[in-house]
């Protein structure tokens, strides 16, 4: 078995408050609960020796392992082919798409055998706060076991013909089955102390698998796309709405913490919060394919942000917030751990929660703005045209950048862009609705940062809008600029921009976000290309009608995507996925890429046919 499987070598599950990676040998070696952002139950991606995992795979010699997902669900099968038999592991979590938090979370792990017969070997050993605290393990009979751990416990349980055992703090079993039998091992995380469910049967099992599929078919029906990349446009909605904490309506940047952008590098953020930028650019995404009902939930979070205050960073909002809203995310190093294959070190919470990053009232007013016909009540709207007044006074400052950089404040372009966009969309909401706003001073403000950033924004010597005023440095965020409407896709300033990012950020159809070496961010090391970046470019490309060089990019990208349509941050030196995963900025992205190419193809003239084609002259 190996220590640690490649970053792609997983599948993602989860019931819409938690979310569990499965290896593609069968192992779970990521789960936080009761939430997204709750500390680790199992945590061996990140600590192969201590972290924990759970473990349900066959092993005999000359078995091969295959993954997929059930088609256009979340339910992940591992499928081990043997000479002496064929089975198959379905990994799901039936959804909790409820307004209330549960505390009960259930993993179930059903097992059948479809061809001669398979033995299993189950291996459980959660290890609790980041493998930091104690438990104890008791068996209540045979077929359950009780971790017990800091104010939560680990029910394990299993269907008849499975005897667990407990080896030292872990539980252990074997068993085998023919063709055509069943088994399944259920786990559930509670609160400490709480009572046992029934013990599972096979009957009830099937029955919960169907209503997972049901579940996943039944949402994907209000999906309004129906493009030439249909599979890959479904799995990124499904994964966007897995990354979302349905309580909440709260989207989060990606499911785990602490992967490496560069193995052994020290860029190893925690991604299990909701960033306002993410979030409102995933859900812009959702609201692109049908999804509308996520687009109200999110706008409602973003509206109590608004009105609570109370932000780390002292703004009207603060770039990322924990999933129920508390702005509070303080950076801790938990140096018991590795790092995964030795990349440390690993944090939990994330420091950049303090920064002061403008763009995000662009995004957020976007966000608000997706919809024609929905701006929210009356206090919601005087929440937000109060925003955008505060605004007005505090826009041109310097700030960190979307990239988060820890290098020092600068007025960087992509900001000030997206401050072009909160009072773009201020001024259109508010007029298209009859709402009361001060729109003589938006719209002057608005104009002055439209004639600052082509002012100072713009680098005569490289021909196109740069990462900071004080810089020659591209910058790919900058990618965004057609699609927000601040200028035209054709634009030649433009053109000219897209130009030289293609001679300095773009590698074989991959994109770099800047060039840390030109723009030191204050951190050792290097990163591989950035993926949203990458679709980005294709997006861009595909509006300025450079569609074959479009296509290409974007044919080329869905080559990067993992065994069943997955995609981490970033794409490594040799074509690996880095960073923290799956990562719902590359995924919505993957939809923007794909709509853009879907409607700029569907306006090309199709080539006459020659004299010599069927049904022409000469025929």
């Amino acid at each position: 078995m190996v220590r640690y499987p490649p970053i792609a070598e997983h599948g993602l599950i989860g019931d819409l408050q938690t979310a569990a990676l499965v290896s593609s040998q069968g192992e779970i070696d990521w789960w936080c609960t009761p939430r997204f952002d709750s500390p680790s139950v199992f945590a061996s991606l990140l600590d192969a020796d201590r972290g924990g995992h759970c473990r349900l795979s066959s092993d005999v010699e000359g078995v091969t392992v295959r993954q997929l997902y059930l088609s256009d669900t979340a339910v992940l099968v591992t499928r081990y082919m043997a000479p002496g038999g064929v089975g198959e592991v379905a990994d799901f979590m039936l959804p909790l798409d409820a307004a209330e938090p549960s505390d009960r979370h259930r993993l179930v792990r059903a097992v059948r055998v479809v061809r001669g017969s398979l033995p299993f070997t189950l291996v459980c050993r959660p290890r609790f706060d980041y493998a930091r605290a104690a438990h104890t393990v008791r068996l209540a009979d045979e077929r359950t076991a009780v971790f017990a751990g800091p104010g939560v416990d680990l029910h394990v349980q299993a269907t008849e013909g499975i005897a667990l055992e407990t080896d030292g703090q872990d539980v252990v079993a074997s068993f085998t089955l023919e063709a055509g039998q069943t088994a399944a091992v259920v786990l559930t995380s509670a609160d400490a102390g709480a009572e046992l469910a029934p013990a599972p049967g096979s009957d009830g099992v099937a029955a919960e698998l169907e209503a997972c599929r049901s579940f996943w078919l039944s949402w994907l029906r209000q999906c309004t796309y129906r493009g030439r990349w249909q599979d890959m446009v479904n799995r990124s909605a499904i994964t966007l709405k897995l990354l979302t904490y349905a309580p909440t309506g709260a989207p989060i940047a990606a499911a785990t913490m602490g992967l490496p952008e560069q193995i052994g590098g020290e860029r190893n953020w925690d991604y299990r919060y909701t960033w306002i930028r993410d979030a409102s650019l995933s859900v812009g995404a959702l609201i692109d394919l049908g999804f509308t009902r996520e687009a109200h939930a999110y706008r409602s979070w973003l509206h109590d942000r608004l009105e609570a205050g109370g932000t780390a960073s002292g703004e009207p909002l603060q770039i990322m917030y924990r999933i129920d809203g508390e702005p509070h995310l303080t950076e801790e190093v938990l140096d018991h751990l590795e790092g995964y294959r030795g990349s440390a070190p690993v944090r939990a919470g994330n420091a950049a929660a303090d920064q002061i990053q403008l763009d995000i009232y662009g995004e957020a007013a976007d966000a608000l703005a997706a919809q024609a016909g929905d701006i929210g009540n009356i206090k919601g709207w005087k929440t937000f045209s109060d925003l955008l007044d505060w605004l007005a006074d505090h826009w041109d400052r310097p700030d960190e950048g979307i990239w988060e950089t820890r290098g020092g404040r600068q007025d960087f372009t992509y900001s000030r862009l997206m401050t072009w966009v909160a009072f773009d969309r201020g001024i259109r909401l508010a007029r298209d609705h009859s709402r009361p706003a001060d729109i003589a001073r938006w719209t002057e403000v608005r104009d002055t940062v439209f004639r600052q950033i082509v002012d100072r924004g713009w680098n005569t010597e490289r021909q196109a809008f740069v990462q900071h005023y004080d810089t020659a440095v591209l910058d790919a965020s900058l990618l965004l600029m057609p699609r927000v409407g601040f200028l035209s896709p054709q634009d030649p300033a433009w053109l000219s921009t897209l130009a030289a990012m293609d001679d300095e950020l773009v590698s074989d159809s991959l994109v770099y976000r800047y060039d840390p070496a030109a723009s030191p961010d204050g951190l050792r090391g290097s990163e591989g290309t950035f993926n949203l970046c990458s679709f980005l470019y294709v997006e861009a490309l595909a509006r300025a009608g450079k569609l074959h060089q479009a296509r290409y990019a974007f044919d080329k990208m869905l080559t990067y995507a993992n065994h069943v349509g997955l995609f981490a941050e970033e794409i490594g030196p040799s074509g690996e996925q880095l960073g923290n995963f799956p990562q719902a900025f590359t995924h919505l992205a993957l939809v923007a890429a794909a709509m853009a190419l879907d409607e700029q193809l569907g306006k090309e003239r199709p080539t006459p046919p020659g004299p010599n084609a069927r049904g022409g002259a000469g025929a």
